[in-house]
């Protein structure tokens, strides 16, 4: 068999220092354990320490690594699985799914929220929505944040004055979302960076990698909510129990 280019390209310094750090890890570390400085590591492994940085980079977007504020880089744990599909669809907040609410606030729509609801029929941009937020926390630790786009024609019959915002508020919107019928959904997943916000609730830096998966809920009259839910890219593993397609699109994606 005949030799690629790509056979022939040599390996970058930093991509073959991974590939060592990464057995380092699995033989002199434990999980949780803080490594030791760029210094002393580029010491030990003989390198610059700009190749030692990039090493390190690559890691933690692997999920090998942390780097924690006033704590330094640590060998990371496992990636968590994370359910985000089920054989059975349901509303947001039907069934224990180890979402917390957090809030929950009612404003008009932005453009890239009401493209996200694919309004022009049932809904009008001077229409309020709904934006529940929502937090996700897998053995103590908070794995995702979510924006939950409800249309206040999909809940109707929400009080006004009973508990105006809060957690409580939160939960009075999912209450009223399941007293509809749900014809079915869609979800779609991709990589992005995180937004102050969300990675603040995951502690994370500012555009750090994060999976974006977005779940369409519809009911007869059409788009009922919209969830954007954002997941820690360095320490998921997202599984989907649904069986189906995976579509590819090229679509920008909407800035929430």
């Amino acid at each position: 068999m005949g030799t690629t280019q790509l056979e022939t390209a040599p390996e970058p310094k930093y991509w073959h220092l991974k590939t060592v750090l990464s057995e380092a890890l699995d033989q002199d570390f434990a999980v949780g354990e803080v490594l030791p400085n760029e210094r002393e590591l580029a010491a030990r492994f003989g390198v610059a320490r700009a190749t030692l940085r990039q090493a390190l980079e690559q890691l933690e977007l692997e999920g090998r690594l942390q780097r924690r504020r006033g704590v330094g880089t640590t060998v990371a744990p496992p990636r968590v699985g994370v359910a985000v599909g089920s054989a059975q669809h349901s509303w947001p907040g039907e069934s224990v799914d180890g979402w917390e609410p957090l809030d929950a606030a009612e404003t008009l729509p932005t453009p890239a929220v009401l493209k996200l609801l694919g309004t022009g029929g049932a809904f009008a941009a001077d229409q309020p929505v709904h934006t529940v937020r929502r937090t996700r926390v897998t053995h103590g630790q908070a794995v995702a944040a979510e924006l939950l786009y409800v249309p206040a024609a999909s809940v109707p019959g929400l009080p006004a004055i009973e508990a105006p915002a809060g957690p409580a508020r939160a939960r009075a919107v999912l209450r009223e979302l399941q007293r509809l019928v749900l014809d079915g959904q869609d979800r779609s997943v991709e990589l992005g960076s995180a937004r102050a916000d969300d990675a603040k609730e995951l502690d994370r830096l500012p555009g750090a990698p994060v999976l974006l998966v977005t779940t369409r809920y519809f009911t007869a009259a059409g788009t009922a909510a919209v969830s954007v839910a954002t997941y820690r890219a360095d320490t998921c593993r997202l599984t989907f129990g649904d069986s189906g397609n995976v579509e590819i699109t090229h679509e920008p994606r909407v800035a929430s």
